[in-house]
This record gives C-alpha cells, structure tokens and sequence, in this order.
C-alpha cells in the first residue's frame, strides 16, 4: 500500500540528508521509513517527524522502497512533498 502511494505521488525526496531539509522547512506531507534501515540512518529523520508531527509510514524493505522511487538501490527514508 505505502509503496503504492510513493509510486503516485507527484513529488518525492529520496534520501535522508534533502528528507531533514524539507522536514525543516514544514514541505513534507507523509514520511515513509524502511524498517530494515539503519536506525543511525533514521533515527534523526524520524525525530524530526515526530516533532514536526509529520505522519510515518513504516515499509518493510529499503529496496522495495527505492524501486517505488524508481531507483536501482535501496532507500531508508522517501518524503512525500505535500
């Protein structure tokens, strides 16, 4: 379902270093966070979220989630722009 939404979605941020900007800058609609990440990887992201109270979508697979993307590699974390 949630890779269903990132494939439909009109814009996207792939990545966790532009996900914490647009998290900054109030852009993020939806974060969608693979569970087999690094939670080094994700715990600062998902901190950010909580405390912009951005909603958090939990997947099971990074590369799943980058092939929604439609990337050839695996992606921890996919900011859906709203």
């Amino acid at each position: 379902m949630s890779y269903e939404k990132v494939t439909q979605a009109s814009e996207i941020i792939v990545g966790t270093k532009q996900t914490i900007k647009a998290l900054q800058n109030g852009e993020v609609k939806e974060l969608v966070v693979a569970e087999d990440a690094d939670f080094r990887v994700t715990s600062k992201v998902l901190q950010i979220a909580e405390e912009k109270k951005v909603p958090i979508v939990k997947v099971d697979s990074m590369k799943k989630l980058g092939k929604a993307c439609g990337i050839d590699v695996g992606a921890a974390t996919v900011a859906i722009k709203g």
